[in-house]
């Protein structure tokens, strides 16, 4: 299974950006997929979340300004980020809890990464 994550970039602060993660591979099903992001010196922390059914969770310092969605489909997980702050600026990992063909057993994949960058 991989995921390929793409739509990073520079972005004034107050932008947008719109962040794609696309999974491939032996998938049976995606139980949930979801977005998290690791800052200079941080540790890697949760963005948000979205299950199959389309349940939702968000970390408090983005709600109201990121809506992440989904398309089954396409296994495929969107981060559309609004009113972009510097404090924004990371590395963002698309994450996927996959129920794999074949063996039908869970696993956790991560994507490669994709830098957003937010000038002040």
């Amino acid at each position: 299974v991989q995921l390929q994550a793409s739509g990073g970039g520079l972005v004034q602060a107050g932008g947008s950006l719109r962040l794609s993660c696309a999974a491939s591979g032996s998938i049976f099903s995606i139980m949930s997929m979801g977005w998290y992001r690791q800052a200079p010196g941080k540790q890697r922390e949760l963005v948000a979340t979205i299950t199959k059914f389309g349940s939702t969770n968000y970390a408090d310092p983005v709600k109201g300004r990121f809506t992440i969605s989904r398309d089954n489909a396409k296994n495929t997980v969107y981060l559309q980020m609004n009113s972009l702050k510097f404090d924004d600026t990371a590395v963002y990992y698309c994450n996927a809890r996959v129920i794999r063909s074949v063996t039908y057993d869970s696993a956790d994949y991560w994507g490669q990464g994709t830098l957003v960058t937010v000038s002040s």
